[in-house]
């Protein structure tokens, strides 16, 4: 039971003393004490209050030892990402650190899509993946890099890395935003998403590029969702036509279709 080192660690985290928290709490000084250095057990009462608190699920200050999560899965909790109390399904996350205990972005190349589609949940695998960090990140999420292929995405390029932030509770979801997904047929994909939790359980995804027709996916068949948050490329987009632009190629267009119907009329 990791209770006495979790409401210690907790804590600790909001620089609260104890005398802090047992005033927050409605009891001595002298109990709290006891409970963080395991000398008394906490009762029935004593656990609602800290889990009200602390906003984490009695569950969690039981079972799961806080000290082993990374920075950014202790953030996603303290925002209220506690998947006891969300009733969402736990989403384990094999992950790298560097030697400061800081979050990699791991990149998965076009080579290492296939074998990811299997090995995602393999701290094996992810460990042999290379990793890169992004100064200009936040360091309290979750980041990874995925290499695209196809057009289906045009004007993001082929070959294009898109870098994603991890989503935990898919009810967080936007519509209109772009995700990379792991899904158990379609392997990764990058697409933008529609929302039809509430009714369907599934999520319709969409393509940039209009010659792709959308698609509907149970959300069953997905293991992982990365929010978009920037591509980089070496290649350059192709330009968006202006709409002066378009105008004078849709009359034009009109000119040589007027010029074949009056040659073929004549012949």
């Amino acid at each position: 039971m990791y209770f006495s080192t979790n409401i210690k660690l907790l804590r600790k985290r909001r620089g609260k003393t104890q005398d802090d928290v047992a005033f927050a709490l409605k009891m001595k000084r002298s109990t709290l004490s006891g409970y963080e250095n395991e000398i008394s057990l906490p009762t029935i009462q004593a656990l609602l209050a800290f889990s009200k608190y602390y906003g984490v699920a009695i569950d969690t200050l039981i079972t799961i030892d806080l000290r082993a999560l990374t920075e950014s899965q202790f953030s996603q909790l303290e925002r209220g990402g506690d998947v006891y109390i969300k009733g969402s399904n736990l989403r384990v996350l094999a992950t790298t650190v560097d030697r400061h205990n800081e979050e990699n972005i791991e990149l998965v190349s076009e080579k290492a899509k296939a074998g990811y589609t299997t090995g995602f949940a393999d701290p094996e695998f992810i460990g042999e993946l290379p990793v890169f960090q992004l100064p200009f990140l936040s360091r309290k999420n979750k980041y990874r890099t995925f290499q695209l292929s196809g057009d289906s995405m045009l004007p993001i390029p082929n070959g294009s890395y898109v870098t994603g932030e991890f989503v935990q509770d898919w009810n967080t979801l936007i519509n209109g935003q772009g995700y990379v997904i792991l899904t158990l047929d379609e392997g990764v994909v990058f697409k933008i998403v529609e929302k039809l939790l509430e009714k369907e359980s599934k999520l319709r995804l969409f393509s940039l590029n209009p010659e792709y027709e959308p698609f509907v996916i149970n959300i069953s068949e997905i293991k992982e969702i990365w929010k978009f948050v920037h591509f980089i490329s070496s290649e350059i987009p192709e330009p968006m036509i202006k709409p002066d632009d378009l105008i004078r190629t849709v009359t034009g267009l009109k000119k040589d279709l007027n010029f074949l119907k009056s040659r073929l009329a004549k012949e």
